[in-house]
């Protein structure tokens, strides 16, 4: 269950209490197997000399109880892992001993089985060690016939399946394509008899690369699409299962959405009229939706995502004003989808995702120095290559707000600190993200009926320094706003829970330290005595799920992402999400707390007029900032970003 969780510390301590019974008792077998398990914790947890090690006494215990089919596997493993560790030497002679032995047992299904991990591990070694590469295929592709001809009867078909599918991976490495089709075609066939999703879609997904490479475009799309539809009713469950398999070869969920959206990208490229590509965009662009819709819920490990998206408008449907762009980064080109006024347009920039991610990194670093503008450079770069396409269709049709569907390390940056070379891009837009086009809510707040409540610590608690300017914070909020307030002592996590409870609140404003990590469970808010958690808070804000009048504005401020994390920004946009608030307020970096005062009493006080966008009340008070000579630096002012529903 830890190891399902990825909660890989408590399983290794969990695994070695068994392991310290099972030896204590004699437990041999027990404890044989346990060294095996142990290995496979050990590896996943990065620590690959200790999970080698732990192979390797399963070996040798298993050998000298006579347990054939374990000793394999413990060989297999020891291999695939002296692989990884570039020990070759000791690679091929386990892989070597382990086939020995698998010849001379009988027939069965778990002698097919162990076949086919034996081929992977062949495999392995002939795409890491160069010298070894024909006699490792050669090897791995005998071992998976056998097992394919093993797995001749209607129950074994699921197993038959995998087998044709890695014997034409086999065949597509080494650019046979015609054969690896065939082969993969067999696998398809015996995957549906078998009726084998979780196989099923790799060896479509397969089909489709291969008939991509022998040029029959539409065909590849047709099988691409196919696997698409067999992956989403189990997609959660194979993507815990990738992530919890020391298998570094297996291909992830992300390569076959973006491999499909580059296909429906290349389709769009062949179309003559605008109006008969714009199918094929707004495709790619579901496409790559339907990811970041099923990369949320991962991160949350929640369906909710699901009911937020069956009540939602599509946002770039809503605002004449309003321009949608959506960067799909791939390896060799970051493609802009643009929903405008007036329809979808795409803009090709020949800006590799590497390249791209190094000037991202680049920035965000630079950004955050306050005595230097050592970020110019950087932000001028990232505007020519993600805005300067764009600008005549913005001026052209009156657009005055930019929502970002960002992807990858754009998560992580601040659009807002663009630059042209004269002015950043604040100054000519209002900006907010965007997780997802189906994961916001654009509905314009009721102003007449806002009820607040509001949150903060100034005083140092549990290591952290102390944030003196949140009363004034707080202060000035309310002049504006009716409701509550928990300061310091007050503000407990029961005492939360029950004005959350009792209150109709409309914003949740929060000001205290936070941090949002690549894993959830490491996420927390400061309060006065503890540390809330992401699970805690999204109970708590859940609680207006249900009710008539949502959770307009969650605001956190004096909070911070992990620096430059491209799932730690997914702690961002997925609170507003998962919890049920349709948009959220909060910084990418801590930030002085004057500034951050200023900067937050400024966007309520422009909230406060009812004809103004949550996007332009932040722009108005980021502008108010950066007209201030103390302030003017984007360290300041450009960590805010406005999450979900900018209107």
């Amino acid at each position: 269950t830890y190891v399902t969780n990825h909660q890989y510390d408590p399983a290794a301590d969990y695994i070695g209490q068994a392991s310290e019974i099972a030896q204590a008792q004699r437990f041999r077998v027990l404890s044989a197997a346990l060294q095996n398990d142990l290995g496979i914790v050990l590896v996943l947890q990065g620590r690959r000399e200790e999970g080698l090690a732990a192979f390797h006494r399963c070996a040798v215990s298993s050998k000298e109880e006579g347990l054939t089919l374990l000793f394999i596997r413990a060989l297999v493993n020891q291999a695939r892992t002296a692989i990884q560790l570039a020990q070759f030497d000791e690679a091929a002679p386990a892989l070597n001993e382990a086939a020995e032995r698998l010849a001379e047992t009988d027939a069965s299904y778990e002698k097919a089985d162990g076949l086919i991990n034996l081929a992977l591990g062949y495999r392995d070694l002939a795409l890491a060690h160069s010298p070894s590469r024909t006699f490792a295929l050669q090897r791995a592709a005998a071992l998976l016939r056998q097992s394919a001809e093993m797995a001749h009867q209607p129950a074994d078909a699921r197993l038959a399946s995998y087998a044709y599918g890695h014997l034409g991976h086999l065949y597509e490495i080494e650019r046979r394509f015609d054969e690896a089709l065939q082969l993969t075609r067999r696998a398809v066939f015996t995957a549906q008899s078998a009726r084998a999703p979780e196989s099923l879609y790799r060896w479509q997904w397969q089909s489709g690369r291969l008939l991509n490479r022998l040029g029959k475009l539409d065909d590849a799309l047709s099988s691409y699409q196919e696997a698409a539809i067999t992956l989403q009713p189990i997609r959660s469950e194979v993507t815990f299962a990738l992530q919890t398999t020391p298998d570094s070869n297996q291909p992830s969920i992300r390569a076959l959405y973006f491999e499909l959206a580059d296909l429906l990208l290349r389709r769009a490229a062949l179309m003559q009229d605008i109006r008969e590509a714009e199918p094929y965009l707004k495709a790619a662009r579901d496409v790559i939706e339907a990811f970041k819709a099923a990369e949320l819920r991962d991160y949350f490990r929640d369906d909710c995502v699901d009911q937020m998206q069956a009540r939602l408008t599509k946002l770039d449907a809503i605002s004449p004003s309003t321009a949608v762009v959506y960067p799909i980064v791939f390896h060799d080109r970051t493609e802009l989808l643009v929903s405008l006024p007036d329809g979808l347009t795409r803009h090709t920039v020949p800006i590799t995702a590497a390249i791209l991610t190094d000037e991202v990194r680049r920035f965000r670093h630079t950004l955050e120095k306050r005595t230097t503008r050592e970020y110019l450079p950087h932000a001028q770069q990232l505007y020519d290559w993600l805005i300067r396409p764009l600008d005549h269709d913005l001026r052209r049709l009156h657009v005055d707000t930019l929502v970002f569907v960002p992807d990858g390390s754009l998560r992580t940056i601040p659009m807002s600190a663009l630059h042209d070379g004269t002015q950043f891009l604040i100054e000519h837009y209002a900006v907010a993200m965007s997780p997802g086009l189906d994961l916001t809510d654009p509905q314009p707040i009721d102003r007449t009926k806002v009820h607040l409540l509001s949150s903060g610590l100034t005083k140092a608690v549990q290591g952290f320094p102390p944030l003196p300017h949140v009363a004034d914070e707080l202060n000035s909020i309310h002049a504006l706003f009716k409701g509550e307030r928990l300061l310091d002592q007050d503000f407990l996590t029961p005492r939360l829970e029950e004005e959350l409870k009792e209150g109709r609140y409309s914003i949740l404003h929060i000001a205290t330290h936070g941090q949002f990590a690549p894993d959830v469970n490491q996420s927390f808010l400061l309060t006065f005595d503890a540390r809330l958690s992401m699970t805690q808070l999204e109970r708590l804000v859940g609680l207006f799920r249900f009710r008539k009048e949502p959770l307009e504005l969650l605001t956190l401020s004096a909070c911070q992402t992990g620096i430059g994390d491209d799932r730690a920004a997914l702690g961002l946009a997925g609170i507003a999400v998962k919890a049920g608030a349709r948009s959220a307020l909060a910084t990418l970096w801590f930030i002085n707390d004057d500034a951050s005062s200023e900067l937050v009493s400024e966007f309520y006080r422009q909230l406060h007029d009812a004809s103004i966008s949550k996007a332009r009340a932040l722009q108005y008070a980021q502008l108010k900032l950066l007209s201030d000579r103390v302030y003017e630096h984007p360290a300041y002012w450009a960590a805010f970003l406005l999450l979900n529903n900018w209107l």
